[in-house]
């Protein structure tokens, strides 16, 4: 069993709710575009790391399951999402326009917990990940904590959300895989030079980067928080699609559904590497069929 694991995050203080929401604002950022929707029912209760499960296509749709996206910010009955147009789903939600109601459910996840009074934060966002960290940076410094940030992508294009961390984070890094702004190369360069000054670090961005950051956190005795990308079809946690293997209290393993367990874990509890797969020691493996290997001696196979 492992001698130190970090706690889930709590549940959300406030249930979820169904309805439609107005678009009251549409802009491009980089390579994506900022949704701004009326909603005060989600907005006004909604917690940094938490998602909305957007209904997409219109009512006679044939595009079923929902789209679910970070929550970017709230304020004055409105919160925003940055929408990566990729697919069919997607591709409509950023074709949204201002007057235009969606069908959307939320506010839907854990959030990020908060550290205690004083702990400085050091925030790391990929890709448009980043979007999901803006709420998070400003509410930690209306605290009076100190937010360090370091922010990557593939290339200026793909970078977001930089204007938003600059003002509330110092030091604040931009990395590039292709160098065309900021540092080249990804942000585990600049994170191993900032974790240890961290009492807490938070990640939103692809899996690869959050298991490099919780790793370098994990290393220097940092306690980490991770919010995960998975695809998310229900957003209520019925329909299992995105479950991932969790290490428990118990040193166990266990899929925990990221939707609802999630998407905030600690970073030091999710296989990263087995996220996919059927790890034969995961809780009930055996009941689908793997091969079983103790996890705890003594354990009967």
């Amino acid at each position: 069993m492992r001698e130190k694991l970090g706690q889930p995050a709590p549940p959300p203080e406030h249930d979820p709710v169904q309805g439609l929401a107005v678009v009251v604002g549409s802009r491009p950022v980089s390579a994506y575009t900022e949704l701004t929707l009326e909603a005060p029912d989600i907005a006004d209760v909604a917690q940094p790391g938490q998602f909305v499960a957007f209904a997409v296509g219109g009512p006679t749709s044939a595009m079923l399951l929902r789209r679910s996206i970070a929550i970017a910010g709230v304020g004055d009955g409105r919160f925003s999402v940055v929408v990566s147009a990729r697919a069919a789903g997607s591709t409509w939600l950023a074709g949204l326009r201002p007057g235009d109601e969606v069908d959307v459910v939320g506010p839907l996840g854990r959030p990020f917990p908060l550290p205690a009074p004083g702990t400085p934060a050091l925030l790391v966002g990929g890709g448009y990940g980043a979007a999901a960290l803006v709420g998070l940076g400003g509410l930690l410094r209306s605290r009076g904590h100190e937010v360090a940030a370091v922010v990557g992508a593939g290339d200026e294009a793909r970078l977001c959300s930089v204007d938003e961390l600059t003002e509330v984070a110092a030091p604040f890094v931009v990395t590039t895989d292709d160098g065309s702004v900021g540092r080249q190369g990804r942000v585990t360069g600049p994170v191993a030079e900032l974790v240890s000054g961290a009492g807490v670090v938070y990640a939103c961005g692809p899996m690869p980067m959050l298991e490099a950051v919780a790793g370098l956190a994990t290393d220097r005795g940092v306690p980490s928080w991770v919010a995960v990308e998975e695809s998310m079809a229900c957003g209520i946690g019925v329909c299992m699609t995105c479950v991932l293997p969790v290490v428990g209290a118990d040193g166990r393993s266990r899929f925990a559904r990221s939707c609802v367990e999630g998407p905030v874990f600690a970073g030091d509890r999710v296989r990263f590497r087995d996220v996919g797969t059927l790890p034969p020691d995961v809780v009930g493996a055996d009941a689908m069929g793997v091969a079983h290997t103790p996890a705890i001696e003594g354990e009967t196979p």
